[in-house]
């Protein structure tokens, strides 16, 4: 069985400033990611919360939501109501509870819109302050960006995870 490498050992990807190719291998390895859970998590896993944890729906939600929001403050915008308000919602299912598929959907859209300022943001710009969240936190454009990236890549990482342990949890119930 052949796999391919993770994205970051595809080298460069054209278009991109080189200083920000880690942060553009982060969120194409994400999309692989989801496009795998989408594939391989059955219906009644994606809002399922083992012991608690967030459920993969909400990993997927949240990823997109988070890389739209932190890159809103990479451009040196404030989040609109719009954003704030589908952030309050990233763990509720709604009624009907969405699929994995709309769900990921959503996140596809976030990660092509980020990739589209990745290959819009100029290295001139990439020290830049930039502010924060309410409280005006400091930080730069570099600074959001690959926070943005790695953000986006644990939560693929952690619906990954409740992915397996909902796997693991069918199976000792199926032999149980």
């Amino acid at each position: 069985m052949t796999t391919q490498p993770e994205a970051w050992l595809g080298g460069p990807v054209e278009g991109f400033e080189p200083l920000l190719m880690p942060a553009v291998h982060s969120l194409l390895q994400a999309r692989e990611e989801i496009e795998g859970l989408v594939a391989s998590v059955p219906a009644e896993h994606v809002w399922q919360r083992p012991g608690g944890a967030a459920s993969i729906g909400f990993h997927v939600r949240h990823l997109g939501g988070a890389l739209d929001r932190l890159l809103t403050y990479a451009r040196g915008e404030t989040l609109s109501d719009v954003q704030k308000t589908a952030a309050r919602a990233e763990a509720e299912p709604g009624h009907p509870a969405a699929s994995l598929d709309e769900v990921a959907s959503d996140a596809y859209m976030a990660i092509e819109q980020a990739l589209n300022q990745l290959r819009a943001t100029s290295r001139n710009d990439l020290l830049e302050p930039k502010k924060v969240g309410r409280a005006g936190l400091p930080s730069t454009t570099l600074g959001l960006i690959f926070h943005a990236a790695e953000h986006c890549t644990r939560h693929a990482g952690q619906a990954i995870s409740t992915a397996k342990i909902l796997r693991g949890s069918a199976g000792v119930a199926a032999a149980g």
